[in-house]
């Protein structure tokens, strides 16, 4: 990995979890951990047999969704994915998408948005 030069302690970022911005889109808790021009990045989490709102796509850039614990099914406009701990998928721009816990443990998912749509 390449280190870019210049670059100073000040300039690495701790973000804690006390510090996100907290948000819901339906019974899906998300957490904004950080938005910058480049990226934007956050987690989700869903109860067991909850869902999240329908999100309606990005304009500019590709979603990813990445299960850290849990299982989840990933709604899209013509096609369902059931997702398993360890499992991610990459969401086309402009493709809707919505999130099923359809199971009987809670779920917790990392997404990364970039370029972000601002």
């Amino acid at each position: 990995m390449m280190m870019q030069q210049g670059k100073t302690m000040q300039d690495i970022k701790l973000i804690k979890f006390k510090d996100t911005k907290e948000f819901f889109e339906g019974d899906e808790k998300c957490n904004l951990y950080v938005k910058t021009d480049k990226i934007i990045f956050g987690t989700s989490y869903l109860e067991p047999r909850k869902e999240g709102a329908v999100d309606p796509g990005h304009k500019y850039g590709e979603e990813i969704f990445f299960v850290a614990k849990g299982k989840v099914t990933c709604k899209f406009s013509k096609v369902s994915k059931n997702l398993k701990e360890g499992d991610a998928v990459v969401i086309p721009i402009g493709e809707p998408h919505k999130l099923i816990n359809k199971y009987d443990e809670p779920a917790l998912i990392c997404w990364a948005l970039a370029p972000p749509d601002n």
